[in-house]
């Protein structure tokens, strides 16, 4: 039977659902304490078959989101967000409304699910702040807003966050605390890509500094016996990851290069791998 995946609510850039299939069977069986490293929306962590989930992003918003969500009754959260929807009048169509309920969540009030109720309404439903941490992202007119299927997708994904035995991070990876995970757990990463294009990159969001320092990282956990899994994408230039990923295996996940010499590889396509140390 095939197997059937929580999407989560949350619209990630380079977000995994899509790739799941080719993700998660590739993770070991026995996982005591699975760390997802880079959690985003939380598409693979919580789909994970682990004892213990340790979710960890940079995005305060994000974790504190996710850990309302596992925290309260479905009903009065979906109750938080019809009542902001009527509040402001948001719709496909209001973007008004959408600018005021904006400004209401610049302005400091900041609540959970004030966040993803805005999030909904969105251009792309997308997560981003500008550097004087105010949300920023446009309306998304005719595009965006909290549907039958969002719904849907809502109470499944807070359907299975309540199953699950985890817990909800925010810090940056640098200061993320190893110090107790042994070869009965692992460790998953999905970082942004260096030398990509993406929001996440701008304003130097993802350095060359930050691109050595996780590759060490994971060097570092390699040697103590602790088991990982590295997304990225081989079509950027990132000479980091070139030299890197031949101490370890490479799995190419669009399957069209399984088979494929390396050298041959058209960069100019997208070339999903996985890279672990097992």
């Amino acid at each position: 039977m095939k197997e059937k995946y929580i999407k989560s609510p949350l619209n990630y850039v380079g977000g995994k659902y899509k790739l799941l299939k080719e993700i998660l069977p590739l993770f070991p069986n026995d996982i005591n304490i699975f760390v997802d490293l880079f959690g985003g929306g939380f598409n693979v962590g919580v789909n994970a078959k682990a004892d213990y989930i340790i979710y960890n992003d940079i995005s305060s918003q994000v974790a504190e989101l996710l850990d309302y969500i596992k925290c309260n009754n479905i009903e009065d959260i979906l109750f938080e967000i019809d009542n902001y929807i009527k509040q402001y009048g948001l719709s496909k169509e209001n973007k008004t409304g959408y600018l005021s309920f904006r400004e209401d969540y610049n302005g400091g009030n900041r609540t959970p699910i004030k966040f993803y109720t805005l999030l909904c309404y969105a251009f792309n439903n997308q997560i981003r702040f500008n550097k004087n941490g105010y949300y920023n992202m446009p309306f998304g007119k005719d595009r965006s807003s909290f549907n039958l299927a969002l719904r849907q997708k809502f109470i499944d994904f807070h359907s299975r966050i309540n199953s699950i035995n985890c817990i909800f991070l925010s810090s940056s990876f640098e200061n993320f605390n190893f110090t107790e995970l042994n070869n009965n757990d692992f460790v998953y990463c999905d970082p942004p890509y260096f030398n990509s294009v993406a929001a996440y990159n701008e304003q130097g969001g993802w350095t060359e500094i930050h691109e050595k320092k996780l590759l060490d990282i994971l060097d570092e956990l390699n040697k103590k016996g602790v088991r990982f899994a590295l997304s990225n994408n081989l079509k950027y230039d990132n000479k980091f990851l070139e030299e890197w990923k031949n101490k370890y295996n490479v799995h190419y996940l669009n399957g069209n290069y399984s088979n494929c010499n390396y050298h041959k590889i058209d960069r100019s396509k997208d070339i999903e791998v996985l890279i672990t140390n097992y």
